[in-house]
Order: structure tokens, then C-alpha cells, then sequence
């Protein structure tokens, strides 16, 4: 068996090991697919929503250039803004980062000369495989709250911020959807309009060709960002000419230069 069949054996092992909790994966089933992510909405926000927008592995910018990349990034006909992500690591899930992306929502639903009055609600939602709050609920909702005369009362600013605990699996819809997250097996799943993607991209000739397609892509940017990496600690050691990191790196010379003229606009930025 040569390397490449040995490459692609390996992707179809991956490919049946993965799961809605894997967030490449969870975006290649949500990608244009309404009716799961209005499925999820509706079990996680309490509430029927209905989507007109979807759209996956989405980037926003502020007005710094400070950007972050949003999983699933979902509009509602009522205009409200949803952002979806997966969070597979605890660190990925701190409050500074729900802040930042409900921040970077904020700043793009607001047209020119729109009253601010007007801003719709927005939701971000951090479906973490951990408990990450410890205390056993399913799902944790993070309001603002205002001190009056003693008391804690909503703010009501629309912003919303919620963590769903991917480890819940009671006997109820928000359980049997975090079963479903975490099942490697669509025909295990609970809900069809997970399980139908699911099973496309596992098990349908075309869709196994494309997310193997898919993950050959990856690996081949790893590793070409891994090259990149060593690439530029060679150039800020400055103990090789560009031709021959080029050489040892395995990539174009121009690339090389590239990489050189950016470690040194940073570093006078810096």
C-alpha cells in the first residue's frame, strides 16, 4: 500500500470517528442546512426561530482588524443575530471570548444611519463537550444585570450570551441533542435533519469523497502553516540566506520573502 492509499485510509478512520462536537465537521453539516440549524435554535433558545440566513466558518473584523471567525452564523426573519460555536477545549470557551464575538456581532447589525434603538437581539451560543460552568445544567444562560435600590434587574440590552453543556444527556430534547452531538453513528441519532447530513458525508459515495477531499485539504494546510512557522524563525534568526530556508522548507522562494517582509512590518509595528 502506497502512502497516498494509506493517507486515505486513514481519513475514512477519522471520517467515522467524527462528530457534531468536532467543529470542521459540525460546519460541513450545518453549512446551508435551515432546518438543523432552526432545530438547534429552537431547542436551545426555548423558542421557534425562523432562519434566512446561514452561513459557516464565517469572519468578522472590527474596526481595529481584530477579527473572529464564527462557526455558524445564523439570521432570523425577525432579524435576530445567532453566532453557533463548538468548543471542544474549556480554554476556547472564557468569557473574554464570548464577549469578543457578541461584541463583533454587534458591530455589524447596525446599518449606517440606523437608530441604535432598533438593534435586534443577538445570541451567541457555546456548545462546549465539558461542563465548563460545574454545575450540572444543561444549559446556562448569561444575562446583564443592573443594581437598583439593592436589587439585581435585567438590563434587557438584547445581548445574549448562552453556554450549552455538551455532557447533559436527560430524558429531555436539549439531552437527546447533545446525545446526538456527541454520536459517531447517524443512525443512532435522534433528529433526522442532524442525522440525514450526517449520514450523507459518512456514508454516501459523494459526500465521503468530498470531506476526504475535505481533509486532505487540512492536513495540507497544517502542514504547509507548519512549514510557514519554521520558515519565519528561520528568517528572525537571520543565520540562513532566503534561498536556502526555501530549500529546507520545501516552499517558493516568493513565499519566503513574503513571510520575510511581514516579520519585519511587525516588528516595527511592534
Amino acid at each position: 500500500m502506497n502512502t497516498a492509499e494509506q493517507m486515505h485510509r486513514k481519513d475514512l478512520e477519522r471520517l467515522r470517528a467524527l462528530r457534531y462536537m468536532d467543529d470542521d465537521f459540525f460546519t460541513v453539516c450545518l453549512a446551508d442546512n435551515v432546518e438543523a440549524v432552526e432545530l438547534i435554535l429552537r431547542i436551545v433558545l426555548g423558542q421557534d426561530i425562523k432562519i434566512k440566513f446561514v452561513r459557516t466558518q464565517e469572519s468578522l473584523k472590527n474596526l481595529q482588524g481584530r477579527s473572529a471567525v464564527l462557526d455558524v452564523h445564523a439570521i432570523g426573519s425577525n432579524n435576530k443575530e445567532m453566532d453557533i460555536e463548538i468548543q471542544r477545549s474549556d480554554a476556547g470557551a472564557g468569557a473574554k471570548r464570548a464577549r469578543h464575538n457578541s461584541s463583533l456581532l454587534d458591530a455589524h447589525i447596525l446599518k449606517p444611519g440606523e437608530d441604535t434603538e432598533d438593534i435586534p437581539d443577538s445570541y451567541v451560543i457555546f456548545i462546549t463537550e465539558n461542563d465548563v460552568m460545574e454545575g450540572g445544567e444543561p444549559i446556562y444562560p448569561v444575562e446583564r444585570y443592573a443594581t437598583v435600590r439593592g436589587k439585581k434587574v435585567l438590563f434587557g440590552d438584547g445581548s445574549h450570551i448562552l453556554y450549552v453543556n455538551g455532557k447533559y444527556r436527560g430524558d429531555d430534547e436539549i439531552g437527546r441533542l447533545m446525545h446526538d452531538f456527541s454520536c459517531t453513528d447517524p443512525d443512532d441519532m435522534n433528529y433526522d435533519a442532524l442525522a440525514e447530513r450526517a449520514r450523507y458525508f459518512k456514508q454516501d459515495e459523494e459526500g465521503v469523497r468530498s470531506m476526504c477531499k475535505m481533509l486532505e485539504d487540512m492536513r495540507n494546510e497544517a502542514e504547509l502553516n507548519k512549514a510557514k512557522r519554521t520558515a519565519i524563525r528561520m528568517i528572525q534568526a537571520r543565520k540562513m540566506p532566503l534561498e536556502d530556508i526555501a530549500d529546507y522548507t520545501e516552499l517558493p522562494l516568493a513565499m519566503v520573502k513574503e513571510l520575510e517582509s511581514q516579520s519585519v512590518q511587525m516588528a516595527w509595528q511592534n
